[in-house]
Order: C-alpha cells, then structure tokens, then sequence
C-alpha cells in the first residue's frame, strides 16, 4: 500500500467514526498537531481517546478529499470537514477547510499536521 492509500484508508476509517482503525495505520508515538503548532493528539492511545471523544461529540462528523498528492514520505490532503449537529444539540459549525500533512516512517503515519 503506497502512502497515499495509507491516508486515505485513514480518511475512510475517520469517517466511518473508526478510531481503531485509523490509529491501526500510525506508528505507537504518531501525533496530531497544528502545523509546526501545538500536538493535539499524542501518540496512538492520545489520537484514538482524542477521535473517540470528537466523534460522541460529533456523530454526523465527515472530511472529503478534495485534493491530494505523494511526496517522498509525505502526504498533503486537503480535506472539506463538515462536522454536523452536534450531540448536545446545539448549533452545527460551519464546514471548513484544512490542509492534513501526513508524514511517514517507513509503512506507518508518524505524524499528521493541519493547516488551517
């Protein structure tokens, strides 16, 4: 599976509210992090935890792949995320843009960047 597969098997399982499967594809101390920012989520049980609480807030939750590209050991997605109504009720948040830098160790995601 190329780098690129990778990512977006890590979209498909994001979206189908699949924490296991999407940390299945990052190495054990994989982050997610603002762009050369603050880690968000740290290592694989930090993002799985971090995915489960974002998901039981956001149940309708979805990011699209609008564009994508490979290079070297990286991969750059810019994804369209719609978050829905969220559980409590509430109002829904506006869909954004982001830009997922993912880079990669070898087969495994080490760490996934966002530009937003």
């Amino acid at each position: 599976m190329s780098n690129l597969q990778t990512a977006e098997a890590m979209i498909s399982a994001y979206n189908a509210q699949d924490a296991d499967t999407y940390v299945s594809f990052m190495t054990d101390a994989a982050s997610e992090a603002t762009y050369r920012g603050d880690v968000i989520r740290e290592g694989k049980e930090g993002t799985r935890s971090g995915l489960k609480a974002v998901f039981a807030q956001f149940p309708e939750n979805r990011a699209t792949i609008v564009e994508r590209q490979e290079i070297g050991s990286y991969v750059v997605l810019r994804e369209h995320v719609s978050r829905g109504a969220p559980a409590d009720g509430s109002a829904a948040p506006d869909p954004f843009d982001v830009i997922a830098i993912y880079s990669f160790e070898g087969d495994k995601c080490s760490r996934v960047e966002f530009v937003r």
